[in-house]
């Protein structure tokens, strides 16, 4: 009998494990830290060994395939040792695409990911499609393919994840921009990341979609260089011969083989530059799939927008505040500040994975009144932008970062957390670094 070890007990190992044990393989779970309750439970009832805290290597390295959590980089001790004896690793997306004949609708890119994935999930949803959310938003793909039977997934995948994936292929793919991200697990290579978002093409053939913003000039350039074989849908802002959507009179406009969508941009329910990129690739989605004009025109209008991710709180003293926690590089919290029409009281800080701030340079200058650094060590933050902003305050907690900001804001401003970093010195992850935003600005 095949022996499957996954390693990592989280939202995706968990899944694994499950659908590893219904194709009949035995299987061993283990984990470095702590497992969750809930992921316990899951693992119990399906009778699934597990460790936690620990890896036991003899019950590791005998293993005949290894499914390993995206948290966990190649450069562990234990990957390379399960390497260099041959053993395959996968990612739980790589093996759940070996058992289900479900059309894959995969997105990626450095930002818009999650906010694209649940506007493209809502569109099909209205539409009647019998359809999985998954990757890294929903549930795992693995435990959904092991327990219910949708004809698409829509999935949401992180570099991380298309490194562990050979087979799997997506029958839409969509790559929304690539920037500098994550480079401490490329060894500081940007090529290497660049290679792992264009994993998202493997595979693909003519009857595939591969969805992409024209004017990425990194997605430009690797174009060129590459020979993707599956159908091309470049969007961009302005019409071209070659795009499939773009803007034309304040109308987005989406061209597929057979059909042609229009709507003012003004309806769209997501605001801002970014966003009507994020609305343009699900719009190709949805088009490329049949869903039916209306629904599409009606799913764009009234989608409710992503947690986390440039999401308004409230008006204290007029002033705004807005939560974009999920901006944990700086390229998002480019984005978000382009998006700012007023003065603006800016909240930066946290881990540093190795930024590089003169991309938000100008933006700041010109729209930012004032800075908040919120973590253990600002030294990066200071070096770059002391000197270039008259007003900068250190805190060392959200509470803190909040009272701060109410201080320096000033009636028809706005206070904008778009921290740039990773959450892990304060805070458990972005989403608790959001919710701690959110809950100091309500006790305001």
């Amino acid at each position: 009998m095949k022996r499957i070890v996954v390693l990592g007990g989280g939202e995706s190992g968990a899944g694994a494990a499950i659908l590893a044990k219904n194709q009949g393989f035995e299987v061993f779970l283990s984990d470095l830290s702590e497992i969750k309750t809930q992921y316990k439970t899951l693992l119990e009832n399906h009778e699934i060994e597990w460790e936690e805290k620990q890896h036991t290597e003899e019950k590791i390295l005998n293993a005949d395939e290894i499914i390993k959590s995206p948290g966990i980089p190649d450069k562990a001790p234990l990957i390379k040792k399960l390497r260099a004896n041959g053993t395959p690793v996968i990612s739980e997306i790589e093996f759940a695409g070996r058992y289900t004949k479900a059309k894959m609708i995969c997105i990626t890119g450095s930002n818009g990911k999650t906010t694209t994935t649940m506007l493209t999930y809502h569109i099909l949803k209205d539409a009647g499609f019998n359809v999985g959310l998954a990757g890294n938003v929903g549930n795992s793909l693995a435990l959904q393919v092991a327990t219910e039977s949708f004809d698409y997934y829509v999935v949401e995948l992180s570099s991380f994840q298309l490194d562990g994936m050979t087979d799997f292929k997506a029958d839409i793919a969509i790559l929304l921009n690539i920037t500098p991200d994550h480079l401490d697990r490329y060894d500081y290579n940007f090529q290497n990341y660049v290679d792992s978002k264009f994993r998202i093409t493997q595979n693909q053939t003519g009857a595939d979609a591969f969805i992409y913003w024209a004017n990425d000039p990194v997605i430009k350039a690797e174009l060129a260089k590459r020979n993707i074989k599956s159908t091309l849908y470049p969007f961009a802002i302005e019409r071209s011969e070659k795009t499939k959507a773009f803007i034309e009179k304040d109308e987005l406009i989406i061209q597929t083989l057979n059909s042609l969508f229009t709507m003012p941009t003004t309806e769209l329910a997501l605001q801002g530059m970014h966003n009507t990129y994020n609305s343009m690739a699900a719009g190709l989605t949805a088009s490329i799939v049949h869903v039916r004009k209306d629904i599409i025109r009606q799913s764009l209008q009234d989608f409710q927008g992503v947690e986390h991710r440039l999401e308004y709180v409230a008006t204290v003293r007029n002033v705004r505040y807005i939560n974009d926690s999920k901006a944990t590089n700086v390229n998002s919290c480019w984005y978000a500040l382009q998006s700012m029409k007023t003065p603006t009281v800016l909240i930066l800080g946290g881990t540093d994975k190795g930024n590089d701030y003169s991309e938000i340079e100008e933006l700041v200058k010109g729209k930012v009144k004032g800075l908040i650094f919120m973590g253990l060590d600002n030294a990066l933050l200071h070096n770059f932008f002391d000197g270039k902003i008259e007003k900068i305050v250190d805190v060392q907690s959200m509470e803190d970062a909040v009272n701060e900001s109410y201080k320096m804001a000033e009636s028809g401003e706005t206070v904008l957390l778009s921290p740039c970093c990773a959450s892990f010195d304060l805070f458990i992850n972005y989403e608790d670094r959001g919710k701690q935003f959110k809950n100091c600005v309500r006790n305001l």
